[in-house]
């Protein structure tokens, strides 16, 4: 008799939520089965069931996170009529151009809203930069999401007094897992969204297993790790700066996160199969891993008419990109050593370069006037074949037929950027899980030449001409294999995404699991109204 109630319920079951295209007579031999058994349980059913299936967004409002995020919902939407997402805004002032962009965002696909969460305490302060220890950029950026929690949880409370709405669950930015306990309230499952590489993330999840094992953070002496998403021992110097703070929060913060992380249902990460097998198939042992990437945002920017007009005066595969991301800059002795190395090159180039922000975690900004931090003469010197700029749109940069290199600070966004176009990359990294990421590309994928592996922003070191000329020279080498590696990463990254492709496919997964995740709330609910025996 269970298995009998249970055929008719699964039948309806998948009917209504769109997974099956059976006749009408079947539906109504199944329906009129359940509706006879069930009585007035069976119209709960019909009326759960249509309900609108809301996912809740919360990322960390950084601009190249939220980006991603985005990304993510609009593949979810395309992929399911039946999804809707909320994306919850937490304020963030120091990221004045996240408002223009939700607000276009919103404009393009209504079935993304977008709601602001403004704080209503005092934001948590941590030490100043006089500080022997000032609090991490990590610890800061927990601490901000964990003071919104209580707004949050507002905010998702309102969004379900809608009797349309049914709560799917909640997507999180990796800085936002303290948001799980918020999803628990209302009973809903938790998926954290990893910006950032699969190795990564198989980095931060053994974390709790190696501190279980010797209890404290790393230090520089340390030797090489093994991790299980790395195929090579790790050198202790590419290793995020976070896990060797012990007094401002960062190894406490990293800790937090790879422990945090085992309560959610699945990772979603910006990542594919094919760029990294290796670590993909090391996951198995945590909650499901969805490699959907690459996302990127392809829209095109405003303002950068001026570069794109000297890009299309030059010819084919010819020019160098460096660009170092939204938070890079130089100082003025490092600024003069990537000068002279450029001039020596005699290579044609596009440099983007950014002011340092005075303030500890601050934004860098446009330079009002470049003569200044530059050698003398330089810019008579190389007129003819060099542009300097500011801020950059740099994947359309990256997807112009000129560009032939890119030096870059090794953001996973741009790494993902510059394989989407097939530009290979001297890798410059400079700060969060950067250097890692340039460990990653050069030595686990052979994807990147290297120029450097271990910079950091907050150290002293200068890297000097003559060691960026020569890994733009290697890097600009029409017979270095990376370029050729790179060209067959490109064109499976975009296969991925593609209808059969694997990011697809693991996208198609993700929905139908979430969609299970009512299934068998559902199915607990009328498997009790029929009073089965287990």
């Amino acid at each position: 008799m269970q298995q009998r109630y249970t055929r008719h319920f699964s039948f309806l079951l998948y009917f209504f939520l769109g997974k099956r295209g059976p006749t009408y007579k079947r539906i109504g031999k199944h329906t009129n089965f359940l509706r006879n058994k069930l009585g007035s349980d069976f119209d709960q059913l019909q009326i759960t069931a249509m309900k609108k299936l809301e996912l809740v967004f919360i990322p960390i409002p950084g601009y190249g996170h939220l980006k991603s995020a985005i990304e993510l919902a609009k593949r979810l939407v395309d992929r399911d009529e039946r999804l809707s997402i909320t994306v919850l805004v937490i304020s963030n002032p120091a990221q004045t151009d996240i408002d223009s962009y939700t607000k276009s965002s919103a404009a393009s696909n209504a079935r993304i809203k977008y709601t602001t969460i403004h704080p209503t305490d005092p934001l948590p302060q941590g030490p100043q930069p006089s500080s022997s220890s000032p609090i991490s950029l990590e610890k800061l950026a927990t601490l901000f999401i964990e003071s919104h929690k209580s707004q949050v949880e507002q905010a998702v409370r309102e969004l379900v007094s809608d009797d349309s709405t049914h709560l799917l669950g909640f997507v999180l930015d990796m800085f936002c897992s303290c948001m799980i306990d918020v999803a628990n309230k209302f009973k809903v499952p938790s998926y954290i969204f990893f910006t950032s590489n699969t190795a990564f993330l198989g980095f931060l999840l053994h974390l709790p297993i190696r501190h279980n094992q010797v209890g404290f953070s790393f230090n520089p002496s340390d030797p090489d790790s093994l991790i299980p998403s790395y195929q090579n021992h790790v050198p202790v110097n590419v290793l995020p700066g976070a896990v060797f703070d012990k007094t401002g929060g960062g190894y406490e913060t990293f800790l937090y996160l790879g422990t945090k992380f085992q309560e959610c249902k699945g990772f979603i990460v910006n990542s594919y199969v094919e760029l990294e097998p290796y670590a993909v198939n090391s996951m198995v042992a945590q909650p499901s891993v969805y490699p959907v990437g690459p996302l990127l945002d392809h829209n095109k920017s405003t303002g950068s008419i001026e570069i794109k007009n000297w890009l299309d005066k030059q010819p084919s595969k010819s020019v160098l990109f460096l660009c170092f991301g939204s938070m890079g800059s130089f100082k003025q002795p490092q600024i003069e050593q990537i000068a002279i190395a450029l001039e020596r090159s005699g290579h044609r180039f596009l440099w983007s370069i950014r002011q340092p922000s005075p303030a500890m975690h601050g934004a860098p900004s446009d330079y009002t006037s470049y003569e200044k931090v530059m050698p003398d003469g330089f810019f008579g010197r190389v007129k003819e074949r060099g542009m300097v700029c500011g801020w950059a749109p740099q994947i359309e940069v990256l997807a112009h037929g000129a560009v032939k290199g890119f030096v870059s600070h090794c953001g996973w966004n741009s790494i993902l950027e510059s394989m989407w176009c097939g530009v290979p990359i001297a890798t410059w990294p400079l700060n969060a899980e950067q250097q890692l990421n340039a460990f990653l590309v050069v030595r686990e994928l052979g994807l990147a030449v290297e120029l450097s592996l271990t910079y950091r922003s907050s150290g002293t070191e200068l890297v000097m001409a003559d060691q960026i000329e020569r890994a733009i020279d290697c890097l600009m080498d029409d017979t270095n294999p990376v370029r050729e590696r790179v060209e067959k990463i490109s064109q499976k990254s975009r296969k991925a995404l593609i209808n059969g492709g694997s990011s697809f496919v693991t996208l198609g997964k993700l929905v139908d699991d979430m969609l299970q995740n009512i299934g068998a709330e559902r199915s607990g609910f009328f498997t009790d109204s029929l009073n089965f025996e287990y």
